[in-house]
Parts: C-alpha cells; sequence; structure tokens
C-alpha cells in the first residue's frame, strides 16, 4: 500500500512563504502532485510534477515552485507570496500505474 505523508504546513503571513513536503514509501510514479480544498469549495489542482515537467494552476503561476527529490520519494511545493485566498488544506497525490493515492493533508492559513 502506498502511503503519502506531508508535512510543512501551518499559519503564516500575508506575503510570507511555506514549504510542504510529501514523503513516499515508493519511488515509482507518473505524476506526483499538489491539490487543495478550502471550506466550501471543491478540491483543485494546485500543482504537478511528471516526466513531461510541471503544471500549474492560473492562480499560483509565478508564486509557487513544485519539485522533487532524485530517488523520487519526496514532492515538494514552495508557496511564495501567499494570500488569504491561498488557505485551504493542501493534499498530495501521487499516480502509480493508473491508480491515485493521496496524502492526508496539511492545513495552510494565510493571515494576520
Amino acid at each position: 500500500q502506498v502511503q503519502l505523508v506531508e508535512s510543512g504546513g501551518g499559519l503564516v503571513q500575508p506575503g510570507g512563504s511555506l514549504r510542504l513536503s510529501c514523503v513516499a514509501n515508493s519511488t515509482i510514479f507518473s505524476v506526483m502532485g499538489w491539490y487543495r480544498q478550502a471550506p466550501g469549495k471543491e478540491r483543485e489542482l494546485v500543482a504537478t510534477i511528471s516526466g513531461g515537467g510541471t503544471n500549474y494552476a492560473n492562480s499560483v503561476k509565478g508564486r509557487f515552485t513544485i519539485s522533487r527529490t532524485i530517488d523520487k520519494r519526496t514532492v515538494y511545493l514552495q508557496m511564495n507570496r501567499l494570500n488569504p485566498e491561498d488557505t485551504a488544506v493542501y493534499y498530495c497525490m501521487r499516480i502509480i500505474a493508473g491508480n491515485v493515492y493521496w496524502g492526508q493533508g496539511t492545513q495552510v492559513t494565510v493571515s494576520s
């Protein structure tokens, strides 16, 4: 069973930065990524990384950067210039052989 463990969430002031990490017990993937879900809203794509490169939601382009370790176990989401609209539970995701696996989520709150 693939397990994903996220860390790095927390409370940050507007304009601040956070880095999320997601460690997997697998080195295999076709796509890794981050999604988020704000209260009362549907889960939405934030960023993905695959052999074809990276992909970002328009709302985070230029502010967030997704990356991974060489061993493919860990995916990061560097979040800069955070604003209150970024407040959400952030989930990492990994697709392996057509199966989608999710982490438990980490809360990010942007507030003064």
